[in-house]
């Protein structure tokens, strides 16, 4: 086994009111290894994508200076500029967000965008819907090849979505790109009532990074570890039988609470644990 699997931290998880080497230093200092960035539906957010040279400079040196890196970016924006969406402005939206933050990846060092799996959330799903979503991936896909960065599609929760990595695999295996993937979300696939097992077995080979979180029927978010349905240990079971070593990020949002450090630190320990349990990673590793 490598010294260290790398496990991440989502940035919603971390203070708001500090300034981003705070933010990274923070987060190493409870033991994690990466901090997942964020462009979701929010203005702020996207607006990062946007970012001047300079700008994206002074997180990178935020980074280098922490020494904890922004190993992957989770781009859920796309679930109101939805790529299948039968709106031609809402998918152009959607594609020059996507082409930029493939563009903002580059520039911060980031390797993996996770694209979220939303064909029309807030739409309606027809027969071109999913053809739309997948032409616009293609595109996406010639941008992040020529870029370097790898995407990874998101299973999701919902209707109108990517829900499994079953259906994953047929996009994956229609585009056919060695910079398309799989970047599964196990609290959703256990949400959705999948055998999570079952799902990562079907991905083998083609799994570039795991987000870890605990869910519940109809309870996507904000569940809190060990009191959801997802069976981590038979996950990270699986995950060790496939050789699979890329990054686990443990997905929360702690909505800037003053004790946020406290929660990631007991949230990280509880799912070394079982990781530990299911041979994911050994007492050598850690």
């Amino acid at each position: 086994m490598p010294a260290r699997l790398p496990l991440g931290i989502y940035e919603k998880a971390l203070p708001l009111e500090v300034d981003w080497y705070e933010r990274l230093d923070l987060a190493r200092n409870v033991g994690f290894d990466f901090v997942e960035l964020s462009c979701d539906e929010s203005s702020e957010r996207q607006a990062r994508m946007g970012w001047t040279k300079a700008e994206r400079r002074c997180l990178r040196d935020a980074a280098d200076k922490s020494g904890v890196p922004l190993l992957t970016m989770c781009l859920s924006a796309h679930r109101a500029l939805a790529l299948g969406s039968a709106d031609a402005d809402t998918r152009d939206k959607g594609l020059d967000l996507l082409r930029k933050a493939i563009d903002f990846s580059l520039d911060l060092g980031v390797r993996i965008i996770q694209v979220a799996g939303y064909y029309d959330y807030y739409g309606t799903f027809d027969d071109a819907t999913e053809g739309r979503y997948l032409d616009a991936l293609a595109a996406g896909i010639v941008w992040a090849s020529e870029a370097g960065v790898m995407l990874g599609v998101e299973t999701m929760e919902g209707a109108n979505v990517v829900d499994s990595i079953s259906g994953a695999m047929r996009h994956v295996e229609a585009l056919n790109s060695p910079w398309f993937q799989i970047y599964p979300d196990i609290g959703n696939l256990a949400a959705h009532g999948f055998d999570v097992g079952e799902e990562l077995e079907i991905g083998h080979g083609h799994i570039v990074g795991v987000h870890v979180k605990d869910s519940r029927p109809g309870e996507p978010r904000r569940v809190p570890f060990g009191e959801g349905l997802v069976p981590f240990v038979e996950a990270f079971r699986k995950l060790a039988e496939l050789g699979f070593r890329g990054p686990v990020l443990i997905e929360m949002w702690n909505d800037n609470r003053p004790n946020s450090m406290e929660l990631i630190g007991a949230a990280r320990q509880w799912v070394v644990g079982k990781m530990l349990e299911g041979g994911l990673i050994d007492d050598s590793t850690l």
